[in-house]
């Protein structure tokens, strides 16, 4: 498995190092330096050289590097890197430079007990904070709790201690979708698709049973559909889905529905992906027109594809101009243009989008003369957003409903949000 785990700076300097095995030296830290930290060039997160492979995640200004020299499962190595990111975020609040150097005690004491011999071990929060903490002296709960730990890590519910109390139980779900698409400039969608988490938030008191229904019409695709397979209007494809250990799912093919048993806290309990009957929100016709070598004229419409009740907030785009842009003038009803000659993008700010509404944005960029005859490439402009209330995928949840055998009343809240990061672009 994991034969070594090291943390670099962004410099190639090594702030973290672990050997679980004899196959290993330590100057394999300089190997990585080399071809990876000071090569521009390298992209690919899994790097083989010989028999050697390093698999590595940037993080901030850090890069999480685990070796290994055996065949290992590429994705179970990156799923303990990530896992190790939430651990270290959830501990220090970030996972940088000066969080690694004021806290590389507590680091090494993090990787010792969830590394054994670079196999991954028990990697549960919660359970960690018991008997790992960032005081002196040992926390009262490990003091009082030395018998019940190993239980607890052991037993059939290892990420949830027991005899946890609170004055008002609550239960919080978002549903949180990033949009990924590319339009060309004809306006035909290229790619369209959805990462989505649904993340969950969970104060309650004794060792709930939660029930999570979803949409009537949600299909897991964990392989590809059968030649032929259709699906009826309106049902929600997800692709990939991944759950918390603690879904039970022996329910879903029949009524929709997973039961768990929820960690304390806040934890992610399914992330999935969708690519087909993708609800783009918004629609974006961009029209540039290049007049001869002086000038360049933009006019781009933006429209709300949802529920006039709905709204889209921190929209930003950011339209290409040419590299021999001088000035741009900008007229807009809504929001906020300007030319950014850093970037050599006019930023159109827009604080909020009624659904089923247009803004229009025209602008005329003025060139210099160049003696570069290329032709302007035109990159894609892309867009962010958000919009709260909205699912692109279609995902809904319609009930979540807890059971515990105090009978205890519970408030449960859902939220949804639709976002784009850069990753909502349009060529033109």
């Amino acid at each position: 498995m994991i034969s070594g785990f090291f943390i670099f700076n962004q410099k190639g300097e090594v702030l973290i190092s672990r050997l679980y095995r004899t196959d290993l030296k330590r100057s394999v830290a300089d190997v990585f330096r080399v071809q990876v930290v000071s090569n521009t060039d390298v992209r690919s997160p899994i790097i083989t050289l010989g028999s050697t492979s390093f698999f590595h995640v940037r993080v901030a200004n850090v890069y999480i590097l685990a070796v290994t020299k055996s065949n290992a499962n590429a994705a179970l190595v990156f799923e303990f890197c990530y896992r190790f990111i939430s651990i270290a975020k959830s501990y220090f609040g970030k996972l940088d430079e000066e969080a690694v150097k004021n806290n590389f005690v507590m680091i090494y004491e993090l990787i010792d007990e969830i590394l054994d011999f670079g196999y991954p071990q028990n990697s549960e929060i919660e359970t960690l904070k018991h008997y790992i903490t960032s005081e002196s002296v040992r926390s009262e709960i490990a003091l009082r709790d030395d018998s019940k730990i190993a239980a607890q890590t052991t037993g059939s519910t290892s990420w949830r201690r027991t005899g946890i109390r609170y004055k008002k139980n609550e239960a919080f779900v978002d549903v949180v979708e990033v949009v990924h698409m590319l339009m060309s400039a004809s306006g035909t969608v290229l790619r369209a698709d959805v990462t989505g988490q649904v993340l969950m938030r969970a104060y309650l008191s004794g060792m709930p049973e939660c029930k999570f229904g979803l949409n009537d019409k949600v299909v897991l695709q964990n392989s590809r559909r059968a030649e032929g397979e259709t699906y009826e209007a309106g049902t929600v494809e997800l692709e990939d889905a991944q759950f918390h250990q603690c879904v039970r799912l022996n329910m879903f093919d029949t009524d929709r529905s997973i039961t768990f048993i929820p960690p304390d806290g806040e934890f992610e309990l399914m992330r999935y992906r969708a690519e087909s009957s993708v609800h783009l929100p918004l629609r974006v016709q961009p029209i540039v027109t290049e007049v001869g070598k002086t000038h360049v004229d933009y006019t781009i419409a933006i429209k709300a594809n949802f529920n006039t009740k709905l709204s889209a907030t921190e929209v930003v785009l950011r339209i290409p101009t040419p590299l021999n842009t001088t000035q741009v003038e900008c007229k807009s009803p809504a929001g906020k243009a300007k030319y950014v000659p850093a970037e050599n993008v006019i930023r159109w700010q827009i604080p909020r989008i009624q659904g089923g509404s247009e803004v229009t944005l025209t602008a005329t960029a003025s060139l210099t003369q160049t003696t570069d005859r290329k032709p302007w490439q035109r990159p894609p402009l892309d867009v962010d957003f958000q919009v709260l209330m909205f699912t692109a995928s279609g995902l809904l949840v319609r009930y979540l409903k807890v059971y515990e055998k105090s009978g205890y009343n519970s408030v449960k809240w859902v939220r949804y949000l639709t976002k784009a990061n850069g990753s909502y672009q349009i060529r033109f």
